[in-house]
């Protein structure tokens, strides 16, 4: 195959082909082009979580946050113990319990995750853009919790002790060479402690090359409105909103790499 035609396919993906060499080895360029990708990936993952002004952005939007921290006390034992990302500190549950209410529909959690780089960059513009479905479809929320080390499980916890129908976590997804700000949505219908991934629904791949925060809305509101009638979320679940993406109120486009 001509350096032309790789040019051509390389131009339509963030994937690493048509590198090119010198001799048998990687060029110089792109041999940095690699390592700048991978301490990029590594910075994402180790990059301090500002979780108050996370919390303050989505407060502008006009909603009670309140952050949160998980059962894991350092960066380091996140990474070592991930059953501990998954259960609120002893100090988080007290607060949120006096903070719970009358049941909700809605419980909505924003964690850092692998990557609280991708939390920072599209955290509040993914909570804006799901803000117009939850007003439309008239869901009560409770307190958005922002919470530091966090993982996709410790939404159970969460949507239960705020005696939530749904509960929806955003959280920042393990990063790859090409995406190092990749934020995911994680949808369970009745959550408690113990459910397991096969009971949720996942959005992935949001950012600036990936799927825009106003079709992700669009799409979890789908399942939203899926999982209520149905009573459930998961593989029994699939996501059928491309569908109905013709019939919606804006236009949308995927968002392609520059």
């Amino acid at each position: 195959m001509s350096r032309g035609i790789w040019q051509q396919l390389a131009a339509l993906t963030p994937a690493r082909i048509g590198l090119g060499r010198t001799g048998s080895a990687q060029t110089t360029a792109e041999t940095l082009r690699f390592a700048l990708a991978h301490a990029t990936a590594r910075d994402a993952v180790h990059t301090p979580f500002d979780a108050d002004k996370v919390a303050s952005d989505i407060a502008a939007l006009g909603l009670a946050t309140l952050v949160a921290d998980s059962a894991a006390d350092s960066r380091q034992t996140y990474l070592l113990r991930p059953d501990l990302g998954r259960r609120l500190s002893a100090e988080a549950r007290d607060r949120l319990a006096a903070a719970a209410a009358a049941p909700i529909d809605l419980a909505l959690v924003v964690g850092d995750g692998l990557s609280s780089s991708a939390v920072h960059a599209h955290a509040s513009a993914m909570v804006s853009a799901l803000l117009p479905h939850i007003r439309r479809e008239g869901w009560s929320l409770g307190p958005v919790v922002v919470a530091r080390q966090a993982r996709v499980a410790l939404g159970d916890e969460v949507g239960e002790i705020l005696n939530a129908r749904l509960v929806l976590v955003l959280i920042g997804e393990r990063p790859g060479l090409s995406s190092p700000d990749s934020l995911g949505l994680y949808l369970t219908h009745a959550p408690r402690q113990g459910r397991n991934d096969g009971e949720r629904n996942c959005i992935s791949n949001i950012h600036g090359a990936g799927l825009s925060p106003d079709i992700a809305a669009f799409k979890a509101a789908w399942l939203m409105r899926e999982a209520l009638a149905r009573r459930l979320t998961g593989v029994a679940l699939k996501d059928e909103s491309d569908r109905t993406l013709e019939a919606a109120e804006r236009p949308f486009t995927l968002q392609r790499p520059g």
